[in-house]
Protein backbone atom coordinates (compact mmCIF):
# COMPACT_ATOMS: atom_id res chain seq x y z
CA UNK A 1 0.00 0.00 0.00
CA UNK A 2 1.50 3.67 -0.89
CA UNK A 3 1.86 5.59 2.34
CA UNK A 4 3.76 8.73 0.89
CA UNK A 5 0.74 10.25 -0.64
CA UNK A 6 0.91 13.53 -2.44
CA UNK A 7 -1.59 16.58 -1.36
CA UNK A 8 -3.09 19.21 -2.88
CA UNK A 9 -5.07 22.03 -0.93
CA UNK A 10 -6.96 24.61 -2.68
CA UNK A 11 -8.55 27.64 -0.68
CA UNK A 12 -5.91 29.01 2.19
CA UNK A 13 -8.54 30.33 4.66
CA UNK A 14 -8.65 29.00 8.29
CA UNK A 15 -9.66 25.42 7.61
CA UNK A 16 -7.74 25.04 4.23
CA UNK A 17 -4.42 26.59 5.94
CA UNK A 18 -5.10 24.50 9.13
CA UNK A 19 -5.60 21.25 7.19
CA UNK A 20 -2.02 22.23 5.06
CA UNK A 21 -0.40 23.27 7.85
CA UNK A 22 -0.75 19.96 9.78
CA UNK A 23 0.18 17.72 6.54
CA UNK A 24 2.81 19.79 6.71
CA UNK A 25 4.13 19.53 10.47
CA UNK A 26 3.28 15.74 9.89
CA UNK A 27 6.06 15.46 7.26
CA UNK A 28 3.62 14.99 4.49
CA UNK A 29 3.96 16.62 0.96
CA UNK A 30 1.91 19.52 0.23
CA UNK A 31 0.77 21.70 -2.68
CA UNK A 32 -1.35 24.42 -1.04
CA UNK A 33 -3.05 27.01 -3.97
CA UNK A 34 -5.19 30.53 -3.10
CA UNK A 35 -6.30 32.71 -5.80
CA UNK A 36 -5.62 35.80 -3.58
CA UNK A 37 -1.80 36.67 -3.52
CA UNK A 38 -1.65 38.35 -0.23
CA UNK A 39 -3.02 34.98 1.32
CA UNK A 40 -0.47 32.99 -0.65
CA UNK A 41 2.42 35.61 0.42
CA UNK A 42 0.94 34.77 4.23
CA UNK A 43 0.73 31.40 4.28
CA UNK A 44 4.32 30.40 3.01
CA UNK A 45 5.66 31.64 6.11
CA UNK A 46 4.29 27.88 7.32
CA UNK A 47 3.63 26.19 4.13
CA UNK A 48 6.64 25.76 1.98
CA UNK A 49 4.65 24.98 -1.56
CA UNK A 50 2.42 27.91 -2.30
CA UNK A 51 1.06 28.61 -5.50
CA UNK A 52 -1.21 31.75 -6.57
CA UNK A 53 -3.64 30.36 -9.12
CA UNK A 54 -7.14 29.82 -10.06
CA UNK A 55 -7.70 26.42 -9.41
CA UNK A 56 -11.21 26.80 -12.13
CA UNK A 57 -9.07 26.73 -15.32
CA UNK A 58 -8.46 23.31 -16.64
CA UNK A 59 -4.89 24.34 -17.86
CA UNK A 60 -3.67 25.71 -14.31
CA UNK A 61 -4.68 22.18 -13.32
CA UNK A 62 -2.54 20.53 -15.97
CA UNK A 63 0.28 22.93 -15.25
CA UNK A 64 0.48 22.42 -11.87
CA UNK A 65 0.50 18.30 -11.91
CA UNK A 66 -2.12 17.63 -9.76
CA UNK A 67 -2.77 14.22 -11.53
CA UNK A 68 -0.29 13.59 -9.49
CA UNK A 69 -2.21 14.25 -6.17
CA UNK A 70 -3.38 11.34 -4.11
CA UNK A 71 -5.66 13.78 -2.36
CA UNK A 72 -6.90 17.35 -2.87
CA UNK A 73 -8.58 18.86 -0.55
CA UNK A 74 -10.98 21.97 -1.98
CA UNK A 75 -11.62 24.37 1.21
CA UNK A 76 -13.65 27.18 -0.81
CA UNK A 77 -17.13 27.16 1.15
CA UNK A 78 -17.93 29.89 0.36
CA UNK A 79 -17.65 29.72 -3.28
CA UNK A 80 -20.26 26.87 -4.74
CA UNK A 81 -19.19 27.24 -8.25
CA UNK A 82 -15.25 27.21 -8.29
CA UNK A 83 -15.90 24.12 -5.57
CA UNK A 84 -17.77 22.73 -8.15
CA UNK A 85 -15.34 22.86 -11.02
CA UNK A 86 -12.25 22.49 -9.18
CA UNK A 87 -13.84 18.94 -8.04
CA UNK A 88 -14.99 17.79 -11.71
CA UNK A 89 -11.37 18.71 -13.04
CA UNK A 90 -9.51 17.08 -9.85
CA UNK A 91 -11.97 14.33 -11.07
CA UNK A 92 -11.31 14.16 -14.73
CA UNK A 93 -7.39 14.66 -14.21
CA UNK A 94 -7.51 11.10 -12.28
CA UNK A 95 -7.18 12.59 -8.65
CA UNK A 96 -8.47 9.15 -6.16
CA UNK A 97 -9.58 11.05 -3.42
CA UNK A 98 -11.30 14.62 -3.19
CA UNK A 99 -12.40 16.31 -0.35
CA UNK A 100 -14.74 19.40 -0.22
CA UNK A 101 -15.61 21.40 2.74
CA UNK A 102 -18.98 22.62 2.06
CA UNK A 103 -21.14 25.40 4.16
CA UNK A 104 -24.61 23.34 4.38
CA UNK A 105 -26.02 19.86 3.61
CA UNK A 106 -27.39 20.96 0.56
CA UNK A 107 -24.04 21.88 -0.85
CA UNK A 108 -22.62 18.06 0.16
CA UNK A 109 -25.20 16.26 -1.87
CA UNK A 110 -24.14 18.68 -4.89
CA UNK A 111 -20.72 17.94 -4.32
CA UNK A 112 -21.06 14.70 -3.71
CA UNK A 113 -23.05 14.44 -7.36
CA UNK A 114 -20.18 15.96 -9.00
CA UNK A 115 -17.63 13.56 -7.95
CA UNK A 116 -16.29 14.64 -4.48
CA UNK A 117 -15.52 11.38 -2.26
CA UNK A 118 -16.06 12.65 0.94
CA UNK A 119 -17.21 16.37 2.18
CA UNK A 120 -16.95 18.27 5.45
CA UNK A 121 -18.84 21.03 7.10
CA UNK A 122 -16.28 23.19 9.35
CA UNK A 123 -18.83 22.83 12.51
CA UNK A 124 -18.82 19.45 12.48
CA UNK A 125 -14.81 19.10 11.76
CA UNK A 126 -11.76 20.58 11.74
CA UNK A 127 -8.89 21.60 9.73
CA UNK A 128 -6.81 19.51 11.70
CA UNK A 129 -8.53 16.63 12.75
CA UNK A 130 -9.26 15.96 8.62
CA UNK A 131 -4.79 16.53 8.37
CA UNK A 132 -5.01 14.04 11.16
CA UNK A 133 -7.08 11.25 9.73
CA UNK A 134 -5.30 11.60 5.92
CA UNK A 135 -1.84 11.17 7.96
CA UNK A 136 -3.25 7.99 10.03
CA UNK A 137 -2.74 5.25 7.99
CA UNK A 138 -4.24 2.66 10.40
CA UNK A 139 -6.90 5.06 11.67
CA UNK A 140 -10.79 5.07 10.52
CA UNK A 141 -11.36 8.01 12.68
CA UNK A 142 -9.28 10.12 15.52
CA UNK A 143 -11.16 12.36 18.23
CA UNK A 144 -9.17 14.40 20.43
CA UNK A 145 -10.33 14.02 23.81
CA UNK A 146 -7.45 16.31 25.17
CA UNK A 147 -3.90 18.38 23.81
CA UNK A 148 -2.36 14.55 24.99
CA UNK A 149 -5.41 11.66 24.43
CA UNK A 150 -6.95 10.57 21.55
CA UNK A 151 -9.56 7.98 20.99
CA UNK A 152 -9.69 6.30 17.48
CA UNK A 153 -11.08 3.45 15.75
CA UNK A 154 -8.65 1.29 14.83
CA UNK A 155 -8.53 -1.52 12.00
CA UNK A 156 -7.65 -4.89 13.15
CA UNK A 157 -3.72 -4.96 11.92
CA UNK A 158 -2.81 -8.41 10.16
CA UNK A 159 -0.68 -9.67 12.74
CA UNK A 160 -3.27 -9.45 15.35
CA UNK A 161 -6.02 -11.50 13.46
CA UNK A 162 -6.63 -14.86 15.37
CA UNK A 163 -5.10 -13.28 18.48
CA UNK A 164 -7.39 -12.33 21.57
CA UNK A 165 -6.79 -8.88 23.59
CA UNK A 166 -5.21 -10.86 26.74
CA UNK A 167 -2.35 -12.48 24.08
CA UNK A 168 -1.60 -9.09 22.37
CA UNK A 169 -1.41 -7.31 25.60
CA UNK A 170 -2.31 -3.60 24.10
CA UNK A 171 -1.91 -1.45 26.93
CA UNK A 172 1.33 -3.08 27.72
CA UNK A 173 2.79 -2.37 24.79
CA UNK A 174 0.96 0.33 23.49
CA UNK A 175 -0.16 2.05 26.61
CA UNK A 176 -3.58 2.04 25.23
CA UNK A 177 -7.13 0.99 26.15
CA UNK A 178 -9.54 -0.87 24.08
CA UNK A 179 -12.99 0.10 25.35
CA UNK A 180 -15.43 -1.35 22.07
CA UNK A 181 -15.38 -3.86 19.82
CA UNK A 182 -17.07 -3.03 16.28
CA UNK A 183 -17.88 -5.74 14.05
CA UNK A 184 -20.51 -4.92 10.89
CA UNK A 185 -23.20 -3.02 12.74
CA UNK A 186 -22.62 -3.90 15.99
CA UNK A 187 -20.63 -2.21 18.62
CA UNK A 188 -19.65 -3.78 21.68
CA UNK A 189 -18.46 -2.36 24.83
CA UNK A 190 -19.05 -5.24 27.13
CA UNK A 191 -15.63 -7.09 25.75
CA UNK A 192 -14.59 -10.36 26.00
CA UNK A 193 -10.85 -10.57 26.43
CA UNK A 194 -10.85 -14.02 25.10
CA UNK A 195 -12.27 -13.57 21.85
CA UNK A 196 -9.92 -14.02 19.09
CA UNK A 197 -10.05 -10.41 16.45
CA UNK A 198 -10.51 -10.94 12.83
CA UNK A 199 -10.07 -8.67 9.78
CA UNK A 200 -13.96 -7.49 9.65
CA UNK A 201 -13.27 -6.00 13.43
CA UNK A 202 -12.44 -2.39 14.38
CA UNK A 203 -11.62 -1.19 18.13
CA UNK A 204 -11.96 1.70 19.47
CA UNK A 205 -8.75 2.49 21.91
CA UNK A 206 -8.38 5.62 23.99
CA UNK A 207 -4.58 6.23 24.31
CA UNK A 208 -1.96 9.00 24.33
CA UNK A 209 -1.93 10.47 20.99
CA UNK A 210 1.94 10.35 20.91
CA UNK A 211 1.88 6.48 21.49
CA UNK A 212 -1.10 5.98 19.18
CA UNK A 213 0.91 7.58 16.31
CA UNK A 214 3.42 4.45 16.51
CA UNK A 215 0.80 2.19 15.56
CA UNK A 216 0.50 4.30 11.93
Amino acid sequence: MKTNLNYAVFGLGRYGKAVAKELVEDGAEVLAIDINEEVVNEASAVIPFCKCADITDPEVIKQLGISNMDVVVISMAGDLESSVMATMLCKEAGVNTVIVKCANEMNCKIMTKVGADQVVIPESESGIRLAKNLLSSGFVDIIELSKDVSMVELSVRPEWEGKNLIELSLRKKYGINVVALIEGKEVCTNINPEQALSASMKLIVIGNTAKLSKLK
